[in-house]
C-alpha cells in the first residue's frame, strides 16, 4: 500500500515540478495526485471508516488555511480595485536608478509583511513597468523584487503561505516570529541589495523615469476616487493587522479573524458606493474582487496539501524525519536543505511534508525548528525564479528567463539566504 501511494505522489509532485515542460497546469496534477492517494489509501486499506475520518481531520485543518487565503486575497483585491495602492506608488519621486531600487525593495520587504508576498509582488512590478521603460534595467530590479517580497514575507504570520501555514497550525505564534526573524530577513535582502548596489552599479545607470501622477496618468483610470481609496487602503491594511490580534484575544483559529475584517471592508465598500447606479458599482464590489482572486491557487493548495495528508496519515513522514535525522543528525542542517529544496518545487508542499515529519508534541510551539524553517522556506524560493509564488507571478508579468535569472539573480539570493541563516544561528 505504501509504494503505491508513495509512487502516485511522486509523479504527482514531479508533474507539478515540471508544469512548464509538460504543459499541464499544476492545479490539475495536485488535485489528480491528492485524490488519487487518498483513493489508494482507502481502497487498499483494512478499515475505510478509519481512512475517512483522517480525511475529515486533515480537510477540517486544509479548510482553516484555503478560508484565511480567500479573505486575505479579497481584501487585497478590494483594495486594488479602488486604486488605494496607487496612494503609496504616488510617492515614489526619484529618478535616481539606485535611489529607486532601494525605494522599491524596502517597499515590496514590508509591503509583503503586511499582505502577502504574491500580491505585492504584482503591485510592484506592474508599478515598475510604468516608471522605468529600459527592459534590462527593469528586469534587474524585477529579480530584486523576488527577493524582496520573499524576504519581507518569511517573518510575518501573514505574508508567506508557507509561514501562515506554520501560524495556523500552532507551529509559531505571532510576536515570537516576527521578533526572532525579522533580522534574519532583513539581511537576506540588504545583502543582495548592497552587492547590487556596489558591484553591478554601472548595470544601473541613469534612466528617464516617469513618476508620480504621470504614471497613474498612463494606467488606466477605475473611477475610484482618492478619498476612497486611501479610505480602503487604510481600513484593509488595519482589518490585515486585527487578524493575529484577534486570535490572540479570542483563541479562535485566525481565518474567522480575516472573515469578519473581509465582512467590516464588504460593509465598507457597500456604503462608499450606494449612491452609484449598479453599472458604477459593480467594479468596486467584493463580489467582483472574489472574481478577480487567484482561484486556482486555492484549489492547488487544496490538492497538496490533501496529498500531504495521506503520507501524514500513513506515518511515511515521521518514518521520514526519523531516516533523515539519522542520516544528517542535525536539524539546522536538515532545514537548511529544505530551504534550498523550496527553490526547485514549491514551498507549500515542503512545509506540509514538513510539518507532518516533526510533531508537536517534541517540537512545541515556537521551537526553533519551526522558526528557521519559516525562515529558510520563504527565502530559499527566491533561488530560482519557479522556487516562489512571488518568483513565478514575477517571470509571467516581466518575462524573466530562467536562464537569465539563474546568471544574474540566483547568486545574489543564495549569498542573501546563507547570510540571514548564518545570522538567525548566530542569534539563537
Amino acid at each position: 500500500m505504501l509504494t503505491t501511494i508513495i509512487a502516485i505522489f511522486v509523479v504527482g509532485y514531479l508533474a507539478i515540478a515540471l508544469e512548464e515542460v509538460i504543459n499541464v497546469n499544476k492545479t490539475a496534477s495536485a488535485l489528480i495526485t491528492g485524490v488519487l492517494c487518498w483513493t489508494a489509501y482507502v481502497l487498499l486499506s483494512t478499515d475505510s471508516e478509519i481512512v475517512v475520518d483522517q480525511l475529515s481531520e486533515h480537510l477540517a485543518s486544509i479548510s482553516e488555511i484555503l478560508f484565511f487565503l480567500l479573505g486575505a486575497m479579497t481584501i487585497v483585491e478590494l483594495i486594488d480595485a479602488h486604486d488605494g495602492f496607487a496612494i503609496i506608488t504616488q510617492r515614489i519621486k526619484t529618478k535616481n536608478p539606485v535611489y529607486l531600487l532601494w525605494i522599491i525593495c524596502v517597499l515590496t520587504f514590508f509591503l509583503s509583511a503586511l499582505l502577502d508576498n504574491l500580491t505585492t509582488s504584482i503591485v510592484m512590478v506592474s508599478l515598475l513597468r510604468k516608471i522605468v521603460p529600459e527592459s534590462e534595467q527593469r528586469k534587474l530590479m524585477a529579480g530584486m523584487i523576488i527577493i524582496s517580497a520573499n524576504s519581507g514575507g518569511a517573518w510575518s504570520p501573514i505574508g508567506d503561505v508557507s509561514t501562515t501555514m506554520l501560524w495556523i497550525g500552532g507551529q509559531i505564534t505571532t510576536l515570537n516570529i516576527i521578533s526572532r526573524l525579522i533580522l534574519p530577513s532583513i539581511v537576506s535582502l540588504a545583502v543582495p541589495l548592497l552587492y547590487m548596489t556596489f558591484a553591478m552599479k554601472s548595470s544601473l545607470q541613469a534612466i528617464p523615469v516617469m513618476t508620480g501622477s504621470a504614471a497613474v496618468a498612463e494606467g488606466e483610470q477605475n473611477g475610484a476616487s482618492p478619498i476612497e481609496g486611501r479610505l480602503m487602503l487604510i481600513a484593509g491594511t488595519l482589518g490585515l493587522l486585527f487578524v493575529p490580534v484577534f486570535k490572540t484575544v479570542t483563541h479562535l483559529p485566525p481565518y474567522m479573524g480575516m472573515l469578519l475584517s473581509l465582512g467590516t471592508l464588504w460593509v465598507l465598500s457597500e456604503i462608499l458606493h450606494k449612491d452609484k447606479d449598479e453599472e458604477d458599482r459593480a467594479p468596486f464590489t467584493p463580489a467582483y474582487a472574489l472574481s478577480k482572486i487567484d482561484a486556482s491557487s486555492i484549489l492547488f493548495f487544496l490538492g497538496i496539501l490533501a496529498a500531504v495528508g495521506v503520507l501524514e496519515s500513513t506515518e511515511v513522514l515521521s518514518d521520514l524525519a526519523a531516516q533523515l535525522n539519522a542520516l544528517v543528525g542535525n536539524l539546522d542542517v536538515i532545514v537548511l536543505i529544505i530551504g534550498v529544496v523550496s527553490a526547485i518545487v514549491d514551498n507549500v508542499p515542503i512545509v506540509a511534508a514538513a510539518m507532518g515529519m516533526y510533531d508537536l508534541a517534541t517540537y512545541p510551539t515556537d521551537h526553533r525548528l519551526w522558526e528557521f524553517m519559516a525562515y529558510c522556506a520563504g527565502t530559499g524560493g527566491s533561488m530560482l525564479v519557479i522556487g516562489s509564488a512571488a518568483g513565478v507571478a514575477v517571470m509571467g508579468i516581466e518575462k524573466l528567463d530562467f536562464i537569465w535569472y539563474i546568471k544574474r539573480i540566483s547568486l545574489l539570493a543564495l549569498i542573501g539566504y546563507l547570510a540571514g541563516a548564518g545570522v538567525y544561528l548566530l542569534m539563537f
